[in-house]
């Protein structure tokens, strides 16, 4: 599922789990990307962080760090910590959907992002699966419609031809 729809009820529902985990575990910065490095929710300090860069950036390291578990013969690896001079960078694959990033620095301890991340985790994964359950609901009664359904290619070349 790289791409999915994010409902309001659900998208708050996240905010408020990655805010919690921000404050449990007394982080600078927790985000939400989607696999193609798309940031779908953050919470915390962003004004000194370039965060569509940072999103895209933690996307690729997933993919490569994918590569890597699969030459090894591992299907993959669920969490990948980077520990700087300042800041540590704690990322975790939620329910093979999303990716939770956390930053934090000396004023907490990757024991205690290890312990929070555990709980948001489920937390996130509930809301994932449930926003899966909708969407197949949708499509089921028929009320599933792509906002891009009634694009043809013909409105595409004329939209590019000048």
């Amino acid at each position: 599922m790289s791409n999915f729809l994010l409902f309001d009820e659900e998208f708050h529902q996240i905010k408020e789990v990655i805010g919690r985990l921000r404050t449990d575990s007394q982080a600078k910065v927790v985000f939400i990307v989607d696999k193609n490095g798309q940031q779908i929710a953050a919470q915390g300090d962003l004004e000194a962080l370039d965060t569509t860069s940072l999103a895209s950036l933690t996307a690729g390291n997933v993919a490569a760090t994918d590569g890597l578990a699969k030459l090894i013969g591992e299907k993959e690896f669920p969490v990948l910590f980077h520990e700087g001079q300042r800041d540590n960078v704690y990322i975790s694959i939620v329910d093979q959907r999303v990716i939770l990033v956390v930053i934090f620095d000396e004023r907490s301890s990757l024991g205690l992002v290890r312990l929070r991340v555990r709980k948001a985790t489920q937390d996130l994964e509930r809301i994932f699966q449930a926003i899966q359950k909708k969407v197949e609901a949708e499509k089921e009664k028929g009320d599933f419609d792509s906002p891009f359904a009634e694009i043809t290619d013909d409105d595409i070349d004329s939209l590019f031809r000048e």
